[in-house]
């Protein structure tokens, strides 16, 4: 795919930022989670919370995750860009669907708080509030670094 050539600056650009909003939505969602636990079920804090959640997974987060993985699949088939052989671009790929796994566990646990049937504590979220950032060092450490 050559003929992307002339808009790889721009494609990058447009990699970086929607990378930047979802992670941003990764780091946030869960950090509401932590919040929504400390509310009674059923008392309008929880439904504030509810409609806040929806409005970050489906409208910043859900956009932000497809367009970083459509942009950054450009990236991926430019000619030249990517050395095959070497194992970093397959380490960042793990994490990058690590990252997309972790989105699809929001997903889900935003599904229980609409619900009202989350089963999970404070601390459990404030522990998984920790992967995403784990997940995030190793891409960019993978992207930038290239260690291997």
């Amino acid at each position: 795919m050559a003929v992307l050539w002339p808009w790889m600056l721009w494609i990058k650009a447009f990699h970086i930022m929607s990378m930047v909003a979802w992670m941003a939505g990764l780091f946030y969602l869960p950090r509401l989670f932590v919040y929504h636990c400390q509310v009674a079920v059923g008392s309008a804090e929880s439904e504030r919370f509810k409609v806040m959640e929806y409005k970050l997974l489906r409208m910043i987060m859900l956009p932000a995750m497809c367009s970083t993985f459509l942009f950054g699949g450009l990236l991926a088939i430019m000619p030249g860009l990517i050395d095959w052989h070497a194992g970093w671009w397959l380490t960042k790929l793990v994490a990058v669907f690590g990252l997309a796994g972790f989105h699809g566990a929001c997903a889900s646990w935003r599904r229980a708080f609409a619900e009202d049937r989350n089963i999970h504590n404070e601390r459990f979220y404030r522990m998984a509030n920790e992967v995403p950032t784990v997940l995030m060092m190793i891409v960019v450490i993978m992207i930038v670094v290239r260690p291997f």
